[in-house]
């Protein structure tokens, strides 16, 4: 990385650095199969919850903050992160982001707010950038005018900050193909979500959801052709979607399962 030559007696915390970018290198060549990957810049309370819902889901993830200190202390204290790759870089020197294998994720997220030039340059550099190759940005702004702008310079996603926006963009990043949701109480919710490609060309019957998920279906179909209460008979279509009531533990274990 494009850092100060300086000697380890003058920069103590060098060897962990070291440390910590070998991992990322060697945590990269391990990675196999189709599992997403994500990176985090901006290790404050919003980008935390996006962290810690995409953790939770064992998701591959590299967590990126400039504070050396924040960086190890939720190392040190924080067990979610030991799972992850988490390290202190410069998010606006591409070559640092590079090196850490942040640029070859499948989905940046920017969890910076402020300062606005460094958040508008890691989203830069993340979409643009000569040696990225990350398929979706998604940006936090402060305000409604950061908004356009970091859509200017390339965000394909803009969100706005709070613990709970952070949770959310977490899991919706794990669930992509989460449509709606009708929020019943702290646990409980009617969501719409696509039927999964292990469903296609199944019957209700056959993938019974309330007996193995603790699920109900209470409407299948296109989306402009919904049935309510279908057919224990009916086979589901790679472009239908299902209506399911039930905890949203349950749903979410039924959306892990098919990630399996």
């Amino acid at each position: 990385m494009s850092l100060p030559s300086q000697s380890p007696g003058t920069r103590p915390d060098a060897p962990r650095r070291d440390n910590a970018r070998d991992s990322a290198r060697s945590w990269w060549k391990r990675r196999t199969g189709p599992q997403k990957t994500f990176a985090v810049v901006g290790l404050g309370r919003f980008g935390l919850a996006v962290c810690k819902e995409l953790i939770a889901s064992q998701k591959s993830v590299i967590a990126v903050d400039k504070d050396a200190r924040l960086v190890e202390r939720l190392l040190r204290q924080d067990d979610d992160f030991k799972s992850a790759v988490t390290l202190s870089v410069d998010s606006t020197v591409e070559e640092e982001l590079k090196e850490t294998g942040a640029l070859d994720v499948d989905t940046f997220v920017v969890a910076l707010g402020q300062p606005l030039e460094v958040s508008l340059t890691t989203t830069y550099i993340a979409k643009h950038g000569t040696s990225s190759a990350v398929g979706t940005v998604c940006s936090r702004a402060s305000n409604y005018l950061h908004e356009r702008m970091l859509k200017a310079v390339g965000a394909d996603r803009v969100t706005f900050p709070s613990r709970e926006q952070g949770r959310q963009l977490g899991e919706q990043l794990v669930r992509p193909s989460l449509l709606d949701r009708l929020q019943l109480d702290s646990r409980n919710s009617i969501e719409e979500v696509q039927v999964p490609k292990e469903f296609v060309q199944r019957s209700l019957r056959d993938i019974n959801l309330r007996k193995d998920y603790g699920v109900s279906v209470l409407a299948a179909g296109s989306q402009g052709d919904l049935r309510v209460n279908p057919p224990a008979s009916m086979i589901l279509s790679p472009n239908d979607v299902l209506v399911v009531m039930g905890s949203q533990e349950d749903i979410k274990r039924m959306h892990h399962s098919s990630d399996s």
